[in-house]
């Protein structure tokens, strides 16, 4: 690379993006920041803002505006606020790269905007393609946009196939940790905290994406992201549970022969390989150890549990706006959860219900999607204030 590569990140203080940001401090001969926005983390971003420069920050809980204005008054930096300005910034001729690390449902419409301006996605933003997959994918292919996954399973299938793109992939299997209570039968979830949800086994993460992961929901919403990324069937994605999450992911082609990526857990290297890509940089991430692991295990995840995994696969096999439904009402049981007002097994049923109940649409359009997340959150909040779902938690 002869000249730095401009990078907005979207989400700059959640654990992607300051990940991300760690990744720019270690190759500043490579890397400059542009642009840098946070929802409501306004003292975090002020502080990146003074360390990594970038021509703007935005952020979008216009409340804060004020507070960053005024603590970058003396940098040469443009202060913006709310969502407009969100999707207004990602657009600016100076940016290479868009790295989407934005939570849920909010990272569509940025995305759908930086797509439109033509530039290269690294997508850590998984929602956004389940949310709105088609219309991600056929955006990108008429503008000719390059979408590089962040997600540590879909970076290994990415890397797996580099260099494989003229032979066809019979399956690709992404590997699942289990999450912290893989293992655990109905009787013995009934009464797990969000603090027990929250003790992941292997990975740190943003709050959200933790509880997805031991719900399995996580697995579900990358099995659709998949679904997308790489132009397969539902039945060509294959989910399978390996608790040391060394191998990230596999790719079978049709000859038979599978390719794996393993490593140890860190974010880095998939952030770092999106933001890098075609290339490889050098990186003083933990090498993995062969010795220290003499066994690798694998088991078949217990979807009769863990029902997330399997409502996920139903909504993709269904298709059209299920997997908005899916995510919508599961961005409300979560945060419902988090807030100690349903159960851990509460949030299955909330989603379940959410998927029988909605409206279907077989081809939906932007407004759609739209329609379709407000509408859902509306009835999934209905439903709890109902007193459908009673409090489960110890």
């Amino acid at each position: 690379m002869n000249e730095k590569k401009h990078i907005a990140i979207l989400g700059s203080t959640g654990s992607i993006g300051t990940q991300a940001l760690e990744v720019v401090a270690a190759n500043p001969d490579i890397f400059q920041v542009e642009v840098l926005t946070a929802q409501n983390n306004a003292a975090l971003l002020i502080e990146q803002a003074k360390q990594f420069k970038p021509n703007a920050v935005v952020i979008v809980n216009d409340d804060h505006y004020a507070m960053v204005k005024e603590a970058l008054a003396d940098e040469d930096i443009k202060v913006y606020a709310g969502e407009k300005s969100l999707t207004s910034v990602v657009q600016m001729d100076t940016i290479d790269l868009v790295l989407t690390a934005l939570v849920g449902y909010s990272g569509v419409r940025p995305t759908l905007a930086a797509i439109e301006a033509g530039k290269p996605i690294a997508l850590a933003n998984k929602e956004t393609l389940v949310v709105a997959g088609e219309l991600i994918t056929q955006k990108a292919r008429e503008r000719a946009v390059n979408i590089y996954p962040v997600d540590s399973e879909h970076s290994a299938i990415f890397q797996c196939i580099t260099g494989e793109f003229h032979n066809r992939i019979e399956k690709i299997i992404l590997t699942a940790s289990g999450g912290p209570f893989r293992g655990k039968k109905r009787d013995e979830l009934a009464h797990v905290t969000k603090a027990q949800a929250l003790k992941h086994p292997n990975w740190t993460m943003g709050a959200k994406v933790t509880i997805d992961s031991a719900s399995l929901m996580n697995k579900g919403l990358e099995v659709i992201e998949a679904k997308w990324l790489f132009g397969l069937k539902p039945s060509q994605v294959e989910v399978i549970v390996h608790p040391q999450s060394i191998i990230h992911s596999l790719v079978q082609f049709e000859d038979g022969s599978i390719k794996a990526q393993l490593g140890l857990p860190d974010m880095r290297l998939p952030i770092q390989f999106a933001m890098s890509y075609p290339e490889r940089l050098k990186a003083d991430f933990p090498r993995f150890d062969f010795a220290k692991y003499p066994a690798l295990t694998f088991e078949k995840p217990d979807t009769e549990t863990f029902r997330n995994l399997a409502l996920a696969f139903a909504s993709l096999e269904k298709g059209g706006n299920m997997p908005c439904v899916l995510n919508a009402a599961n961005e409300v049981a979560v945060a419902e959860f988090l807030k100690d007002n349903i159960g851990f097994l509460e949030m299955s049923t909330l989603v379940e219900e959410c998927l029988a109940k909605m409206d279907f649409v077989k081809q939906p359009s932007l407004d759609d999607y739209v329609n379709t997340d407000k509408e859902t959150r509306i009835f999934a909040y209905e439903m709890i204030k109902a007193g459908r779902f009673a409090k489960t938690v110890g």
